[in-house]
């Protein structure tokens, strides 16, 4: 059902990781994000590879502007009433686009955003080949993020990519910077193994983010185990897109093999089961 952004959805999202980790399923449009919730998500996260891939049909390299990846957050935020994070990039810009940047997700209604510390064009933090600016322009971005939060609970991540280029120690010494300047959790990225994430979490205070996607640098951890570690948030980002378009294309090849949707009537939401997910008959008992 079509509602108003939670109030103060940051502060929610904090109540929860106060009582253990936070289970963030990636989503990459409204319905993916009401289809989280309608499953019993209790926060959801908006991945900028996935909503960039699903709404442009191109890859993560800095393509998707604030005003797209900010509509998706607010239409999303719309349907799905649980705390939400965006990916918001690098900020699409210097300082004064951070700015923008904070100001534009927190009215959409989210609980918070995170922020990246690589050079624009970004690329998938898995990939080799990444270039990160200098730890005082990420501090510099991130004061200035921080300085123009409405809601003092909106959470404002910082994301590292430099355990690939500065090895942990770097990555580790970075962190510590970003949380001295005003950052409320931070995201290491592309950590090798579970006892890199134990490493970082005893070295870096305050609420720390794991990313679990697949087919990366990472080795596939739980819920459970980043708990354990002492985490407050996981991510799964791109996970539920690579099962849906998989599933699409199959389904394409065998439609256009066959000409017929026949074989596939088992696998798809009947369309009263699509009409429940999207609270269809709320929409007509309403009276003004």
């Amino acid at each position: 059902m079509i509602h108003p952004p939670l109030q103060s959805p940051g502060k929610l999202l904090r109540d929860q990781w106060e009582n253990g980790i936070v289970s963030m399923p990636g989503a990459f449009s409204p319905l993916s994000a009401l289809a989280a919730y309608k499953q019993g998500a209790k926060a959801v996260y908006l991945s900028g590879g996935a909503i960039t891939n699903n709404l442009l049909g191109m890859p993560d390299i800095a393509l998707i502007s604030l005003d797209e990846i900010a509509g998706v957050a607010s239409r999303a935020c719309q349907v799905a009433p649980v705390p939400m994070i965006c990916d918001a990039d690098t900020g699409f810009g210097e300082e004064w686009n951070v700015v923008r940047t904070v100001i534009e997700m927190e009215r959409a209604g989210l609980a918070g955003i995170h922020l990246e510390d690589q050079v624009s064009p970004k690329r998938c933090g898995h990939l080799d080949g990444k270039a990160i600016i200098s730890c005082e322009q990420m501090v510099s971005r991130i004061r200035a993020g921080v300085s123009v939060k409405r809601d003092p609970s909106f959470v404002l991540i910082a994301r590292t990519d430099s355990r690939s280029n500065e090895g942990m120690e770097g990555a580790i010494r970075r962190a510590n910077r970003y949380v001295e300047a005003g950052a409320d959790a931070i995201f290491p990225e592309g950590l090798l193994s579970i006892e890199e994430f134990a490493q970082f979490r005893a070295e870096v205070p305050g609420p720390l983010l794991a990313n679990m996607t697949e087919f990366g640098k990472t080795p596939l951890i739980s819920a459970s185990q980043f708990d354990e570690l002492g985490y407050q948030m996981v991510i799964f980002p791109v996970t539920a897109l690579r099962v849906m378009l998989k599933s699409v294309e199959e389904f394409y090849a065998e439609l256009l093999a066959t000409g017929t949707q026949a074989g596939w009537m088992d696998k798809m939401r009947t369309r009263a089961q699509l009409y429940d997910t999207l609270d269809y008959s709320q929409f007509g008992e309403v009276t003004w």
